[in-house]
């Protein structure tokens, strides 16, 4: 009798999804394919492969065979059908809501994301005839209050972009399943170690990549992953035949690969954004290492929170790990591992008080981004949002107050140090 096929850990796929041994060369590392195009055996299996009859490498723009390892790892990890990988986190979440939207058609957003994911979908969609409602996702309900028949889509983000609010996936799943349309999460600040959003109902994950997966802040990169379980048949955009292929139906023709289909062969080739092999290959390289770094990451994450929630400098820390946190409960459900390592506090004195906080660090580096294995920190008020008065900061909810910390993997005794030092450089 033969014996059941194995299901590897998490940290075997971390290692090995999606890959083996180069048979060319025996090479261990996943080879960079460092090539625009490749060439065809003739002209009919050209035809083939343009056709979508043959699956095959065409141009990297579409596919590439480094890139391929790294969306096979991260889907196996995600435990998707698949994934396309894309040019950056903006690319990966337009490219899904492209492919599935079509003019007129509306979405149901959480208020909690990140300020480009804002941008897009109030400006840039916009141009697309694309409405979208933003809803608090702290009450599930506001998602079915928001919902009218237009309405083709529910967005959020695992873990919402600064204040670290966590995300019901479940009960917004149950309805968007009673609405018969998908919901798609971004679980960037999550990754697929602390949470994996389809194991609880989502339809739809993109990535910014360039965070946590990559891990270092060496490489701009996304993905768009699908559970494959959503039926797409009532979805225009998806079901219907295209004319770019004579009239192909990606969803009758591929089944549940229909939507990735779709989103690499049209809208992929079409909008261009595509991952670089050489930044494939270092986010491969990431994900190597994620569950060991993202682990670091929460210890030290708890820790700083714990840390500044005592500190005489600090009027409020947002970090749902906390146990008087409103979203702890949820914490313990979709991340029992810890809610991340990206976080937002309120610094006594405002404004002025976060320049200067900014100033006095000496191991936090004051840059735009978060996920990195080095500490990160910025005061949007005296930076991104410094155009806006303090009234104004406060009904965008970034109150002049506010700092947004990423927690990375130096010794914790100099993380506490550092921020302590600084704090108290606010008062002289």
């Amino acid at each position: 009798m033969s014996e059941a096929k194995r299901k590897f850990g998490f940290e075997t796929r971390m290692l090995h999804a999606g890959h083996i041994p180069d048979s060319a060369t025996g090479s261990r590392a996943v080879p960079i394919y460092q090539t625009t195009s490749y060439v065809f055996e003739d002209t009919d299996f050209a035809a083939q492969l343009f056709e979508l009859k043959q699956y095959g490498n065409i141009y990297t723009r579409i596919m590439n065979p480094t890139t391929a390892v790294f969306e096979e790892r991260l889907a196996s990890l995600e435990n998707a059908a698949g994934a396309v990988a894309t040019a950056s986190g903006q690319a990966a979440q337009y490219i899904a809501l492209s492919t599935l939207l079509q003019p007129g058609d509306e979405l149901v957003a959480s208020a909690h994301l990140y300020g480009g994911t804002y941008t897009q979908f109030v400006h840039t969609f916009k141009k697309l005839s694309l409405t979208v409602h933003f809803v608090d996702p702290a009450d599930p309900m506001n998602f079915e209050k928001a919902w009218n028949p237009k309405v083709r889509a529910f967005y959020g983000e695992t873990i919402g972009n600064p204040k670290g609010s966590v995300f019901d996936i479940e009960a917004v799943s149950k309805i968007a399943k009673s609405k018969r349309i998908p919901l798609i999460l971004d679980n960037t600040f999550a990754t697929p170690y602390l949470c994996r959003p389809m194991d609880f109902g989502a339809d739809i994950i993109v990535h910014s990549a360039t965070k946590f997966i990559g891990g270092h802040g060496t490489s701009i990169a996304g993905a768009l992953l699908e559970s494959g379980n959503f039926d797409y048949r009532h979805y225009p955009s998806i079901a219907e035949p295209s004319p770019s292929y004579h009239n192909l139906r990606f969803y009758e023709t591929f089944g549940h690969y229909g939507f990735l289909m779709k989103a690499r062969a049209e809208t992929l080739r079409d909008v261009g954004a595509c991952l670089s092999p050489f930044n494939a290959f270092l986010l491969i390289q990431g994900l190597e290492t994620l569950s060991i770094r993202m682990d670091r990451h929460v210890q030290n994450a708890l820790a700083v929170a714990k840390f500044l929630n005592d500190h005489e400098r600090v009027e409020w820390v947002a970090y749902a790990g906390l146990p008087d946190n409103p979203f702890h409960a949820l914490v313990k459900k979709y991340t029992p591992k810890g809610p991340g390592a990206v976080f937002s506090f309120g610094i006594k004195g405002g404004r002025e008080a976060g320049k200067k906080f900014i100033e006095a660090l000496q191991i936090f580096s004051h840059l735009a981004n978060v996920g990195d294995a080095k500490s990160l920190v910025i005061h949007p008020a005296s930076t991104t949002h410094q155009q806006l008065s303090d009234e104004d900061l406060v009904k965008c909810g970034v109150g002049p107050e506010l700092i947004r910390l990423s927690v990375g993997l130096e010794t914790l005794e100099d993380l506490l140090w550092d921020l302590d030092q600084a704090l108290r450089a606010t008062s002289r």
